[in-house]
């Protein structure tokens, strides 16, 4: 049973569990928004949320458990953060691959008071007997735990505390049907406008004490990919260079310079995209690809090109997955500066004309 090794959970706590209290001290945590009205884009998120977060308040209840889903890098910890301190409660944050046991679940659960809030990153990689211990933590606010083995086995159920539990995914699709239907708010996270990344890029330059001109701010949000935290890294580090250069303030010219060093394009793509791009072209002369043979020849995860780099290049129209693999389309090409040939040109049809 596993309150047996009580003291062993608790000791590990450090590994699996991480409290927001007192929290606020790197870079990235004071730049988080602390409320809902200072949180920047995600408009139809932030308006149900508040009426979801008030209803509750009103009722004195907890709030429902939330799923937020979406690519990296788009405020889903943020968020958690927010809907914690709005409701009062403290955050309690973890991700799914370090829960390896039933028991370690049990001991973060045991150990959450009323109104708190279980922020599970990457919830869909939750190990199978550990996602339904949280069935009927979700639903009844109780564990079941199986005590013994063989005949003499038998079922003991604690009572938990009322508390909110907030999964984080960028896959929602492969989350199992029993856990997904548990969340009573589901929010899609969508990538951010030009404008929104601007005002972003502004405040966190406030933040962080940088003087930066509009033209400078609105570059790196151009650049930023549709991402909050893509946005925030490339503000450090052009605020690096011109720290080196001795610039009193992050102009335009200092910003071209710095993203040009990083090797990031005027669209935002990176050296690993434009590899990614080249090597259908080069070496698949615009044919279809499969994924595992795309990551093998530019010698990176499948996993990463998925999660990471393939959403933006679909975004921007420069690729698109077949059923037959993913090709590379005319955006592509001429983002590159590659005339197509003959052969590619006929690939692109025939890949048009299955499309219609």
């Amino acid at each position: 049973m596993f309150f047996e090794d009580e003291e062993e959970y608790c000791a590990e706590d450090d590994r699996l569990v991480k409290s927001t209290k007192g929290g606020y001290d790197t870079e990235e945590n004071v730049l988080r928004p602390r409320t809902l009205d200072a949180y920047v884009g995600q408009a139809k998120v932030k308006d149900n949320l508040k009426v979801f977060m008030n209803a509750a308040k009103a009722r004195g209840e907890v709030l429902e458990h939330v799923l937020l889903y979406g690519a990296p890098g788009l405020g889903k910890t943020t968020l958690a953060h927010i809907i914690a301190s709005e409701m009062g409660g403290q955050l309690k944050i973890t991700s799914a691959p370090a829960i390896e046991r039933s028991g370690d679940l049990a001991a973060i659960l045991t150990n959450l008071n009323d109104g708190d809030v279980l922020f599970i990153d990457e919830v869909h990689r939750l190990n199978h007997s550990v996602e339904e211990i949280l069935y009927s933590a979700m639903e009844d606010y109780a564990l079941d735990i199986i005590v013994g083995k063989g005949p003499s086995a038998r079922n003991i159920r604690f009572s938990l505390k009322k508390f909110t539990l907030i999964g984080a995914t960028t896959r929602a699709g492969m989350i199992a049907n029993p856990l997904r239907d548990r969340f009573g708010i589901i929010c899609r996270l969508e990538m951010y406008t030009p404008a929104e990344l601007k005002e972003i890029v502004s405040r966190s330059a406030r933040t962080l004490g940088i003087e930066i001109d509009d033209g400078a701010a609105e570059e790196i949000s151009r650049r930023s990919r549709g991402t909050p935290r893509i946005a925030n890294r490339l503000l450090k580090r052009v605020r690096d260079f011109s720290t080196v250069n001795d610039s009193p303030s992050v102009t335009l010219e200092d910003a071209k310079f710095a993203l040009s060093k990083l090797e990031i394009d005027e669209l935002g793509l990176d050296e690993i995209d434009r590899a990614l791009l080249r090597a259908m072209i080069e070496k698949f002369d615009g044919r279809p690809v499969g994924l595992e043979t795309l990551a093998a020849t530019i010698n990176e995860d499948a996993g990463t090109i998925e999660d990471v780099y393939e959403p933006y290049l679909l975004q921007l129209g420069f690729i698109s997955r077949t059923p037959r693999g993913r090709m590379i389309l005319r955006g592509g090409y001429e983002h590159l500066g590659y005339t197509m040939t003959k052969k590619q040109r006929e690939q692109l049809s025939l890949f048009d004309k299955s499309e219609d």
